[in-house]
């Protein structure tokens, strides 16, 4: 990439595209556009390609995505796969049809399947059955890679994708009806402690055991592979760490400094029992986190603080 080049991202307010907003920024990209979705609704192809008309981007980072958390997934399957479907074909095909001379797609690790041998190489995609809980999210970025790497394949399109690892830090999602485990984990504690509340009550066993990535350290990665990967397959971006979600809750009570005690509610699902991504590739290409887990989960709650009237809740 050049400093010059105008580069679009989509989902600059959300917890990944601001990261990367911020990484380019940071690296002296200035040429960057972004859209509300009151600006340009994603799921209008028409819309798409206008704006594409119009603004002709030379980059193009797809983070711009329905997402949720369990109880979201579960509750409505249809519309994360219908809209993510959706934006996912307007964004790609736009990219190729007006010229963009490179794409970053970016999914989840959700992707793979439920029992996938750990920790998770880029070739255990489609080899087993997906985690159901999250199943049509993780069919409508199966599809977007999946197109990334046919539009390569057919016309050699410089269409690259990566799979983050569970994110969290700044301008995160804390409302509990559709948040990820770090957020509400940082918000449940955050006002059991203001409450002084004598407990929490923790969804599933506390046993399976998770990866977590700063997102400033997965928007350095993102940028990274702008800068220097072209090929075909995608590539995980994760810390290749694992802690249980016990252990996780134990780090975010102390950093947040509850001193109430844990109630695991087991008749909800804990997900996928394990999820840990091989990040050989990624360390092979030359980059590596920075952020180790305490760190960034003290990094999150300082944020969730300083910006409680203005966070998602």
């Amino acid at each position: 990439m050049n400093k010059s080049d105008k580069i679009y991202v989509a989902g600059h307010r959300g917890l990944v595209g601001s990261a990367i907003v911020r990484n380019l920024e940071e690296k002296g990209f200035t040429n960057i556009i972004c859209r509300t979705h009151h600006e340009l609704d994603l799921t209008s192809q028409q819309a798409v390609r206008d704006f594409f008309a119009e603004q002709r981007p030379d980059v193009v980072v797809l983070a711009a995505a329905k997402v949720g958390g369990i109880n979201a997934n579960n509750t409505a399957p249809a519309e994360f796969a219908y809209e993510n479907m959706q934006i996912q074909c307007n964004v790609i095909k736009s990219c190729h049809d007006f010229g963009v001379k490179k794409l970053l797609f970016l999914g989840s690790t959700c992707i793979y399947p439920k029992m996938a041998q750990q920790p998770i190489p880029e070739d255990a995609l489609l080899t087993g059955p997906l985690e159901e809980t999250n199943e049509a999210y993780a069919v409508a970025k199966i599809a977007g890679l999946e197109m990334c790497k046919y539009f390569k394949r057919q016309y050699g399109d410089d269409f690259i994708s990566c799979m983050p690892t569970n994110l969290y830090g700044p301008y995160d999602n804390y409302d509990l009806s559709g948040s990820h485990v770090m957020p509400a984990l940082i918000r449940k504690f955050h006002e059991a402690k203001a409450n002084n509340a004598p407990s929490v009550e923790l969804w599933g066993t506390g046993t399976p055991l998770r990866e977590f990535l700063h997102v400033d350290d997965m928007a350095d990665a993102c940028v990274f592979l702008l800068e220097h990967y072209d090929g075909e397959q995608h590539v995980n971006i994760g810390t290749g760490k694992e802690v249980t979600i016990r252990e996780l809750a134990e780090i975010v009570r102390r950093v947040v400094g509850y001193e109430g005690g844990i109630v695991w509610n087991q008749e909800m699902p804990d997900g996928t029992p394990r999820k840990l991504t091989d990040v050989t590739k990624l360390h092979k290409l030359g980059w590596t986190h920075k952020i180790e887990l305490e760190e960034g989960v003290q990094l999150a709650y300082d944020w969730f603080r300083e910006n409680v009237e203005d966070a998602r809740l």
